[in-house]
């Protein structure tokens, strides 16, 4: 397991915010993360993607890696921010805007 979680470090210090998803972001290929791209577009956040189904060892990785089951998942700062609902609430109250600005 060591391994699979330097993949996923080295993905996440490719860039501050960092988003795994079922997809891209130019098609992504489930509504949840349509939502997310869509909110990370909205607040001009310069972000990377990795498509889970591409890498079935990242995707199964990751569920242990971050504790959380679904996708996408939202990273800023190699910090687990959240899925589709929570990248909403965030956007929506201006928090998401705040934390892409402050991202390093």
């Amino acid at each position: 397991m060591g391994n699979i979680n330097q993949r996923i470090e080295q993905l996440l210090n490719s860039s501050p915010i960092f988003l795994f998803m079922k997809g891209t972001p130019e098609e992504p290929q489930c509504g949840f993360s349509a939502r997310a791209v869509h909110c990370l577009m909205a607040v001009d956040a310069p972000f990377k993607s990795f498509n889970i189904f591409e890498d079935e060892e990242i995707r199964q990785g990751l569920k242990s890696y971050a504790n959380f089951q679904t996708f996408p998942q939202l990273y800023i700062n190699k910090k687990l921010v959240g899925g589709s609902d929570i990248v909403l609430e965030l956007y929506e109250s201006g928090e998401l805007e705040k934390m892409v600005k402050e991202a390093k």
